[in-house]
């Protein structure tokens, strides 16, 4: 028994000795319960909350630190829900208050000794009410881990295809350069297509080039930082008079790498450019969606046919042939584009396409 009032104690050991019980030792405060618990070796403690030096919480969680497989009962004249859960949380086995009924106290410490625990039932309703609580707070938590869990994998399964597609395409221009090399190497000077070969090579080599820095955006994804995503449109769009940049309700915050943002812009815009009139405008609006941050780049482009709506996000694709297309370019500026917003767990779609122009839009998801 740990308890500074004699007079308690002397009632207590009265009632245990009349239950069969055998009281092994008796203390005054917690320091003087560690001592004496070591020497005498009990199956359970009864423990008062409230003692001067060291309290019943703190000699509680100091014994089952030293002596895990000890039953502590806490015994106390209060119902306190917050004592009652620190002496919990701090290893008692039950609680029991001080004027409960004997055999209520001679049933926590036979539960004790056996492992189990009771609690009164004064305390016993809020106690439970307090650990369902705490119980759906930690369901929650692990739903929302699991959640976060599934997301991480999805983008990193992401970047992972789309790091192997692009590895996959590098491997097109090397050949192409490698084939027209070989052939000049086998050729005399006299060779009539011989400055032909070279310019080609030195297209698809600074085509390369490109690509390759490209390519090095997948790396950045997952380097994310809160990011204004209206100065990041204005900033993409300042070396270009053609584009204009609306941003109304902001701000507009969102978590991205700033270095893929501004890839995925920047191929966005430059398509739009490209396959827009040369003295016609093109529209960046930013703007917030269902799905979060949702940003559409708008050209005056003659549109794009319902069948080639999908294809046109595959690798070195475009709606003209690639040997006798108008626009010159790779061809995979919006396939990287959406690899990389979807790596960032948002997305780039046409939108809509029309005799007028074409919109795309990119939305950047809500971070949670």
């Amino acid at each position: 028994m740990v308890d500074d009032n004699a007079g308690f104690r002397e009632s207590l050991l009265a009632l245990l000795e009349a239950g069969d019980l055998d009281v092994v030792g008796e203390a005054r405060s917690g320091p003087e319960a560690l001592e004496l618990v070591p020497v005498v070796d009990p199956d359970v403690v009864l423990m008062d909350v409230r003692m001067p030096d060291m309290d019943g919480i703190q000699t509680t969680r100091r014994l089952k630190q030293l002596h895990p497989s000890l039953g502590i009962v806490a015994l106390s004249g209060h119902e306190d829900q917050d004592i009652v859960r620190e002496m919990l949380v701090a290893g008692a086995s039950g609680y029991v208050l001080k004027d409960s009924d004997g055999d209520e106290i001679l049933s926590a410490v036979l539960h004790a000794a056996l492992g189990g625990g009771v609690l009164s039932p004064e305390v016993t309703p809020r106690v439970i009410g307090e650990l369902t609580e705490a119980l759906e707070r930690e369901r929650r938590r692990t739903r929302e881990l699991e959640e976060a869990q599934a997301a991480l994998v999805e983008r990193a399964a992401r970047r992972h295809e789309l790091v192997a597609r692009l590895s996959h395409e590098l491997r097109t221009p090397v050949t192409v350069i490698l084939g027209m090399a070989q052939t000049l190497a086998k050729a005399d000077d006299s060779f009539p297509q011989r400055q032909e070969l070279l310019d080609r090579i030195v297209e698809r080599s600074e085509a390369l080039t490109r690509l390759v820095e490209r390519f090095e955006l997948t790396i950045d994804a997952g380097m994310a930082e809160k990011v204004d995503v209206a100065a990041l449109a204005q900033e993409v769009a300042s070396p270009y008079p053609r584009v204009r940049v609306v941003a109304k309700g902001g701000p507009f915050a969102a978590t991205l790498s700033p270095v893929v943002g501004r890839r995925i812009l920047g191929e966005l815009v430059a398509n739009a450019l490209e396959f827009s009139p040369p003295d016609a405008a093109v529209t960046v609006q930013v703007a917030r969606g269902q799905g979060g941050t949702e940003v559409r780049v708008t050209d005056a482009g003659p549109g794009i046919e319902a069948d080639d709506r999908e294809r046109i996000f595959g690798f070195l694709e475009q709606v003209e042939d690639l040997n006798v297309r108008v626009h010159q370019g790779l061809g995979f500026g919006l396939s990287l584009a959406r690899g990389a917003a979807r790596s960032m767990g948002g997305d780039v779609v046409l939108e809509s396409s029309g005799p007028e122009g074409s919109t795309f839009r990119w939305t950047i998801a809500i971070e949670e």
